[in-house]
């Protein structure tokens, strides 16, 4: 089986989990409850969920006044494009 199915299924699964995670953190704050801490959201987008956690921000207003998280995503997608380009043409 060709390796870049299983990083497909790994991105799949990481953006799943970062979506969730984004979710819970996003009800919880409404609640005044234990939130998930910044770095543990980051760490999910910097380890492959960061466009999940970029379009669920967006899509349910979570973050979005944060400038940590509203450039500090979009720089780590393009860090994340520039690996992997320059991946493929390796």
């Amino acid at each position: 089986m060709p390796y870049y199915i299983y990083w497909c299924t790994y991105l799949i699964i990481i953006n799943f989990i970062a979506v969730i995670v984004t979710i819970i953190d996003k009800q919880n704050a409404k609640k005044q409850r234990w939130r998930v801490p910044e770095d543990a959201l980051l760490f999910l987008s910097v380890i492959g969920g960061s466009v999940g956690m970029l379009l669920t921000m967006y899509a349910i207003h979570h973050k979005t006044h944060h400038k940590k998280f509203m450039y500090g995503i979009p720089v780590i997608i393009t860090l994340q494009l520039v690996v992997a380009m320059y991946l493929l043409i390796r």
